[in-house]
């Protein structure tokens, strides 16, 4: 099997970054790291010291409210995924007290072949509010942080349809993005059921199958990797797939999920995606490019507003964006699916 040559580096962006220039790096819709962005954060000095004490500086700031925990066997190789007929995921699911979860991932470091271990997108607000309040990112005030924990794990690649910083507070974590041009060539999995939420790709980016997956090679091309120290941050615009290794025996991330101001009432894309699924995937090729066209038109807005040329009275749906409008746009598309759907 061909090897593929390393992957290309993220860009990095100096520290500290201005309000300005962290708009300027959104706006470009590309991939940045950023070295050092929480490093004054005490978790993170925790952390530099050694396990143990990030350890307890985390159980100690705890609620008593449970966490909600994930465990592979050893024979996954610590990647999160499916089992090999795909008919149900690789990892069993628990909940209980983060300090007992902590007490099992230090124990771990010293089995010869450990359980992959993770507690994933806690709110760290509710779980840990003197954490919250001690870690501040000053770049995303009104953003809610989220923690993830557990040991040498691989997350396959996957997308959100938010933005994101993750902060590395704990062991080192290895990115590698995918632009979303380069879906086909990810080879997506299922729709549902899924490790994370949307469907992953079901290439193994540290160890592809050319032979199952040759299209990967052509994904590769546009990859872009990087692997962040305590203390540095990643930013991944919104769709980016990343797939996401953690390389020590005690790793924690700290991340920021947010999408910009969207009208109030607005319907999600995810869900719209499914629905376009169940009325176009099926169609003939000839009637799909009649729709592709209407899409491009009216959705995608390839050439202009479609609704210039009309008097505002006459728009209807066309319309500028409101709650009214929206909830008149649900209750024309109830109309038209009936009763049976």
């Amino acid at each position: 099997m061909p090897e593929l040559p390393p992957p290309s580096p993220i860009e990095e962006i100096a520290t500290p970054v201005t309000a300005e220039a962290f708009a300027e790096l959104r706006a470009s819709t590309r991939p940045a790291v950023f070295r050092g962005l929480v490093g004054d954060w005490p978790a993170v000095e925790a952390a530099r010291e050694n396990d143990v004490a990030i350890c307890r500086y985390l159980a100690e700031r705890a609620s008593a409210r449970p966490v909600n925990a994930i465990a592979a066997p050893p024979s996954a190789d610590g990647r999160f995924f499916y089992t090999d007929d795909l008919r149900q995921l690789n990892f069993v699911k628990a909940s209980g007290q983060l300090a007992s979860f902590l007490e099992d991932l230090l124990h771990a470091r010293s089995v010869p072949q450990p359980p992959a271990m993770a507690v994933q997108s806690e709110d760290i607000a509710s779980l840990a509010p003197r954490f919250a309040a001690d870690n501040r990112l000053d770049l995303l005030p009104a953003v809610a942080p989220r923690i993830w924990i557990g040991n040498r794990i691989k997350v396959a690649p996957h997308y959100d349809a938010k933005e994101n910083v993750a902060c590395c507070v704990a062991g080192r974590r290895r990115f590698t993005l995918f632009p979303p041009s380069r879906t086909p060539d990810l080879y997506p999995g299922p729709f549902e059921t899924t490790p994370a939420g949307t469907p992953v790709s079901m290439v193994d980016p540290s160890a592809p199958d050319l032979d199952r997956y040759p299209r990967f090679a052509e994904a590769w091309k546009d990859a872009k990797q990087a692997t962040l120290e305590p203390g540095d941050a990643i930013y991944i615009p919104y769709g980016w797939w990343h797939g996401v290794e953690s390389l020590e025996p005690v790793s924690i991330l700290v991340n920021y999920w947010w999408t910009p101001d969207l009208p109030e009432g607005i319907g999600s894309p995810y869900d719209a995606l499914l629905h376009m699924m169940l009325a176009f995937r099926h169609l003939p090729r000839d009637e799909k490019e009649v729709w592709r066209e209407l899409l491009d038109y009216y959705v995608f807005e390839r050439s202009g507003d479609p609704g210039a040329h009309l008097p505002d009275h006459a728009k209807g749906i066309l319309g500028p964006p409101s709650p009214e409008l929206f909830g008149h746009m649900r209750r024309l598309i109830r109309h038209a699916m009936g009763p049976g759907d």
